[in-house]
């Protein structure tokens, strides 16, 4: 984006920019063990890094050039358009915490899919969109979303967003990396005007442009239906801070492999692997399945200081937080089972939990 920035932030950007950069781009490195990679092209990167940055379960987001030949680009060559490649993001996320389907969602709210000449202020091939497939999975997600997206009748063009193999990611120069955040002012003014924002606000309407994130669905219902659907013992548990009494929970004797839910909300808290018996007579687990859907408050309602636990979305009591568990973690999330529902392995994809089976493979 310097050469194209110049034009309204002048050549004194420029040359700073150089001057804080690597003057040529790497291959990206392989990610770490354990992550999983999507690759995105939608325009300028500077405005792609941030709407992917925010999601839970991504490690890092990296801005670089794919779908080129050019073996070594840097970004005068890419900017030029005679390289082929396109400016790209690649994102390093955690499949067990968000996963593939959910990012091109995400994708699909920054960008504009029917236009072939660029994206918004930024003209050429080096600003397409495109959806960089790195195996056979991701391109039927990326096909059967882009069939869907057309299909929805949001759009009175023709979706013309790329999905390609990756073949070579170069890591841009480190004056892109993160532009967001090392130069607010510069960043806000260039988005601003690039016509983005608007576009998106007004295709998406009161939809998010890029903060939705999957555990909106999660919702807490009304106390009426509450009333009904719970138990009293779940009722006063999660409503009322109440605690159930020891070893009289089923799910204590719980063996089999599998989530455990918020019982209000359905969010997903912790799992089988990370159960331990803790002697408690209650449902113990060394750490969350995920810790956005955990919230902590400091709890002086004894004689002593403990730590609440609760879900993030449900607003439910769970129980506390003890530093006296097993390693790695040390931690003991000691839990009313009243507060959760058991989900077993076999059942994770027809419920909606079909992510997490990734837990569970050897």
């Amino acid at each position: 984006m310097i050469l194209r920035a110049a034009t309204r932030l002048g050549p004194l950007l420029v040359l700073a920019a150089l001057a804080c950069g690597e003057a040529r781009s790497e291959t990206a490195a392989p990610p770490a063990g354990g992550a999983a990679v999507a690759s995105f092209a939608g325009g300028c990167f500077w405005c792609m890094e941030p709407p992917f940055e925010k999601l839970d379960g991504v490690h890092d987001v990296v801005s670089g050039y794919a779908g080129g030949s050019e073996p070594s680009p840097t970004y005068e060559q890419v900017a030029s358009g005679r390289t082929g490649h396109a400016e790209a993001v690649q994102v390093r996320y955690d499949p067990v915490r968000i996963s593939y389907a959910e990012l091109l969602e995400v994708f699909w709210r920054q960008v504009d899919p029917t236009d072939a000449g660029g994206q918004f202020v930024d003209r050429g091939r080096q600003y397409r969109t495109a959806i960089f497939v790195h195996d056979a999975e991701q391109r039927r997600l990326a096909e059967a979303s882009k069939a869907k997206l057309a299909a929805s009748g949001r759009y009175s063009s023709p979706l013309v967003t790329e999905i390609v193999d990756i073949g070579d990611f170069h890591r841009a120069e480190d004056y892109h990396q993160d532009y967001y955040k090392k130069n607010p002012i510069r960043y806000k003014f260039y988005r601003s005007r690039s016509g983005r924002d608007s576009y998106l606000e007004k295709v998406w309407r009161a939809e998010s442009v890029s903060q939705e994130k999957p555990e909106a669905r999660w919702q807490k219902p009304s106390d009426e239906e509450l009333r009904s659907r719970l138990t009293p013992l779940e009722y006063d548990v999660t409503q009322n801070e109440a605690t159930e009494r020891p070893f009289t929970h089923p799910l204590l004797e719980e063996k089999r492999e599998g989530i455990y839910v918020d019982v209000v909300s359905g969010e997903p808290l912790f799992s089988s692997r990370d159960k331990f018996d803790s002697g408690t007579g209650w449902p113990s687990f060394s750490q969350p399945l995920d810790p956005a859907h955990i919230v902590e408050h400091e709890d002086r309602k004894l004689f002593m200081a403990r730590t609440e636990v609760r879900s993030r979305n449900g607003d439910s009591h769970l129980g506390h937080v003890f530093p006296d568990g097993p390693q790695p973690t040390g931690m003991r999330y000691c839990i009313n089972g009243a507060s959760l529902r058991f989900v077993p392995r076999e059942d994770l994809e027809e419920q909606g939990y079909g992510r997490y089976l990734a837990l569970f493979e050897d």
